[in-house]
């Protein structure tokens, strides 16, 4: 029998079997696909990233930045992985997503103390466990969870960006830039759509009209059987086309803020701009930044195609909705991920109402360092709100819940800074100054040195 079990072969839970199994522990890794897929998932590669393939910022003075790098300090895995497989992306850390799957797949399999296990888990197991079973978690285990904890479990709804041949586009229109030419390794990492006033008031009339797939008729096939509890958008992945429902000038203030970019064809200023992000190593193919949907494949088809230069786009994937579950953390969390409960028990990434791909791999790794702990008898890990990690852990366990949203990283979750400071960039370099400080005598404290991993 394993020393651990965790259950999840996401960024979660491939992150925290990794840690775990580098403290000499055995893990069993349970991953339920390919035998049984989810709504979302394509693949059976570990670590499958469903949404966007950006992993955010790589500026040192955003929040994105700082969990990045609080990450490579604590030794993870998977932001290793991510550099290994990294894409041209300005200022964002952008990977290849099959190349970054196979990667981490690779790395746990091979790992002399990690065994996956490909079956679904339908009940809680005994021993020391972390659940990182993620957004999609199964309808067994989703009530298995509900019955240990007397909650019902939160849910939302959230949104996949279709993606493009990259040979389809027509660059005599579109133009490759990035905002203010920042990051910019070549001529742009981005590819921009440019619109005129006319095309964009067009387009959103074309997207608050469009049909949509019956959220209903989804829940359904994914959920058939679970009690939904409350369901709602989160507000930080929203649908394009309910953007454009705020109103006529939401996205230009919005994912098509044109801010920082130039019509190099023109030489006019743009009204609204639509960016393409690189999605895969080769080049071949450019998913639409910010363009989540719930429209149907033939509107997806008939509505973006009306995007000046993606007259004639080959889709490869169109976007989709998917159903997000979250728990009740604030009442059920410990800021170590413990359950209240039972602290042999705990959870990590997307299920405790932390978003983002940094956050499930960040989540991931502490808890795979206090389960260590736990079975060793020792301290739990609660590292410092001023660090990103520990805000974030603090939030999603004090957070109150009838507001309670999940959360990425960013600088209003930590602690407030003295008065009198002046400007953004002043702020969030003291910020980050001040967490990264905390972090090395945290790690100091508690003797902890950062595993180099070989991605």
């Amino acid at each position: 029998m394993a020393d651990l079990t965790v259950v999840g072969g996401g960024l979660a839970g491939c992150e925290a079997a990794w840690q775990a199994a580098e403290q000499n522990l055995s893990v069993d890794l349970y991953e339920m696909r390919p035998l049984k897929m989810t709504g979302a998932h394509t693949s059976d590669q570990l670590a499958e990233l469903v949404c966007s393939n950006s992993l955010g910022s790589i500026l040192d003075d955003r929040a994105s930045g700082l969990l990045k790098e609080e990450l490579r300090r604590l030794g993870s895995l998977l932001l290793e992985c991510a550099r290994q497989t990294a894409l041209p992306a300005g200022a964002s850390l952008a990977v290849d997503r099959e190349a970054f799957a196979r990667s981490v797949t690779r790395q746990i399999e091979d790992h002399p103390r990690i065994r996956v296990i490909r079956s679904e888990i339908t009940e809680i197991p005994s021993g020391p466990t972390i659940i990182a079973s993620g957004p999609l978690t199964s309808e067994k285990l989703t009530r298995a969870i509900q019955e240990l904890t007397g909650q019902d479990g939160l849910s939302f709804y959230d949104a996949i960006a279709p993606v493009v041949t990259t040979e389809s586009i027509n660059m005599d229109v579109a133009f490759r830039a990035s905002r203010f030419g920042k990051g910019e390794l070549s001529e742009g990492d981005y590819i921009n759509c440019p619109f005129d006033k006319t095309q964009y008031q067009a387009f959103v009339a074309a997207l608050q009209t469009a049909e949509r797939i019956p959220l209903r008729e989804f829940e359904e096939q994914i959920r058939q059987g679970v009690k939904a509890g409350m369901d709602r958008y989160f507000e930080g992945c929203l649908p394009v086309e309910i953007i454009a429902e705020r109103g006529s000038g939401s996205l230009a203030f919005g994912p098509m803020r044109p801010i920082g970019l130039n019509n190099p064809h023109t030489d006019r200023h743009c009204h609204a701009v639509l960016q393409l992000r690189q999605d895969n190593l080769a080049g071949s193919l450019y998913n639409l930044v910010g363009f989540q949907t719930n429209l149907t494949f033939p509107e997806q088809k008939r509505v973006f195609r009306m995007v000046p230069g993606l007259e004639q786009a080959e889709f490869v994937r169109y976007g989709q909705m998917h159903r997000n579950t979250f728990i009740a953390s604030p009442m059920l969390l410990l800021p170590s991920l413990q359950l209240r409960q039972r602290p042999d028990l705990l959870f990590a990434g997307q299920i405790t109402g932390v978003e983002g791909y940094l956050g499930n791999i960040a989540t991931g790794l502490l808890a795979g360092l206090n389960a260590v702990r736990v079975i060793r008898g020792e301290p739990v890990l609660v590292l410092p709100p001023a660090c990103m990690l520990g805000a974030l852990c603090h939030y999603i366990t004090s957070a109150e819940l009838k507001s309670f949203q999940p959360m990425k990283a960013n600088f209003g979750i930590l602690p407030p800074l003295s008065p009198g400071l002046r400007g953004r960039h002043e702020r969030n370099a003291l910020h980050v100054e001040l967490a990264l400080t905390q972090l090395e005598l945290f790690m100091e404290q508690f003797g902890l040195i950062a595993v180099e991993p070989h991605a």
